[in-house]
């Protein structure tokens, strides 16, 4: 190793270990202005030695980091790091691998595949199942929803993959009303219009209705997709999966269940009956930076029809020398051809903590989002507007002029405040504060002190 690499690692080495030692203590909002960061953006003339590019960059962009990856961090349902996977990501940026084909890198696919098996017994999902290393829940979901297009066209004899959508029989997608929007997104990517989709009513938690999904059910003909829902993004409520699926294979249709932060449930002995049935869907969408705790860059698409899933990703050219099924070539299981080795930094979380660790993990932020919802739902002129029973919590602050304006007040507040940061929401029509809880390293004293200053930032 050069000289020049050793001294641009150690400055990266130092200024991650200065960063995260503060971590705990820090504010978790940034110091910086709306504005842009000063961040040099003159573009040199000669080069500029590394370890200086990486010194002046960590010190430029400090004030303007976001703790998210802290432990008082509870917006947007985002974990932080376990220090495994943290690890892990850094060796694997170093190994710089391509996991495209098997011949690219047999280290970290050998890595990804025992990760993805991993994945399937946490989750008890079929054994057999296809496992695609996505960037994150959004195209988890538009490669589950591909294999489904697929899967619903050939079995009216269409090839979509070959004909495309022009002339093809209708498609029939049906949506809970409170999906998250990240499930429209896949849909236009595929050729399905907002306007197209058939949305089913959800109950005050935003749980989709059986009877109302039969309801539009019974005036459906021919290839159909119905997408659910585990762990919805304002309450962390569940569809109920039997009916959902019952009721759509009866119909010869695919039921995909978005379960970006839901699905973890099913890791976690306490709360796996919350997802019942869910293991009987078509195919599941996974954060992994979400609850399992890993870097970004990193989700699952999982398919119960290996077949139908590879049919939709497969890329294939003269030079692309594998094509082992066998093996399952990553490239050929999401969108991506060039990827990075996503399924290291996943492989050293679930081995690091093991089965009983992320049940005690997932378990403990539940326990914190209680937590929360009892120490500010005790106070008179605070309401909890959800069912906590997952990591989501719903706040809404209560003001005898305008509720939701107060609301949105106190969120303003506590954001600048630094203390905690968490989000803000419309959910039935009112203004909440959106707490979800999802990081390894909260713990009570975190969840204590937040709650003090969330009191403290709702007083004139």
């Amino acid at each position: 190793m050069s000289d020049e690499v050793q001294r641009a690692l150690d400055a990266a080495h130092r200024a991650a270990v200065e960063y995260l030692t503060g971590l705990g203590d820090r504010a978790v909002a940034p110091d910086a202005p709306d504005t842009e960061l000063p961040i040099d953006r003159v573009l040199p003339e000669r080069p500029v030695d590394p370890a200086t590019v990486v010194h002046d960059l960590a010190v430029e962009a400090e004030p303007g980091l976001v703790a998210s990856s802290g432990p008082r961090y509870f917006g947007f349902v985002t974990g932080g790091s376990v220090p495994a996977a943290m690890a892990a990501d850094w060796m694997a940026t170093a190994w710089d691998q391509n996991t495209a084909l098997w011949p690219m890198s047999p280290a970290a696919i050998t890595a990804q595949n025992i990760a993805a098996s991993w994945l399937l017994d946490l989750l008890g999902l079929p054994p057999n199942a296809g496992v695609g290393f996505v960037t994150g829940a959004q195209m988890a979901n538009w490669t589950c929803l591909a294999a489904a297009r697929h899967r619903v066209l050939a079995d009216v004899g269409w090839d979509v993959e070959a004909h495309g959508l022009l002339g093809a029989p209708h498609v029939t997608v049906v949506v809970g009303s409170s999906r998250h929007s990240t499930i429209d997104r896949a849909l236009r990517f595929l050729g399905f219009g907002d306007q197209t989709l058939r949305t089913v009513d959800s109950d005050e938690q935003g749980r989709m209705i059986p009877e109302a999904l039969g309801a539009v059910l019974d005036d459906v003909d021919g290839p159909l997709i119905v997408c659910a829902q585990a762990g919805e993004v304002n309450t962390g409520a569940f569809d109920p999966f039997g009916p959902i699926v019952d009721a759509a294979h009866a119909r010869g249709g695919w039921v995909h269940v978005d379960g970006a932060f839901g699905l973890w449930a099913r890791a976690c002995a306490d709360r796996r009956h919350l997802a019942e049935g869910v293991d009987r869907a078509d195919s599941w969408s996974v954060d992994g930076h979400k609850w399992l705790n890993v870097p970004y860059d990193t989700g699952y698409a999982i398919t119960a029809d290996p077949e139908a899933h590879a049919a939709a990703m497969t890329q294939l050219a003269p030079y692309l020398v594998s094509q082992d099924d066998a093996r399952r070539d990553p490239m050929n299981w999401g969108p991506d051809a060039s990827r990075r080795a996503r399924g290291v930094p996943t492989y050293a979380a679930i081995r690091s903590l093991g089965r009983s660790g992320i049940d005690e993990m997932i378990d403990r932020c539940c326990r914190l989002a209680r937590r929360f919802a009892d120490r500010l739902g005790a106070v008179d002129d605070i309401e909890i507007l959800n069912d906590v029973v997952l990591n989501q919590v719903l706040v809404r602050f209560v003001s005898t002029e305008d509720s939701d304006a107060y609301t949105w007040m106190v969120i303003d507040r506590v954001q600048r405040d630094g203390t905690c940061w968490a989000g803000g929401t419309t959910f039935r029509g009112k203004a909440a504060m959106r707490i979800s809880v999802s990081n390894w390293a909260t713990t009570e004293q975190d969840v204590d002190e937040s709650v003090a200053a969330i009191l403290r930032c709702r007083t004139p």
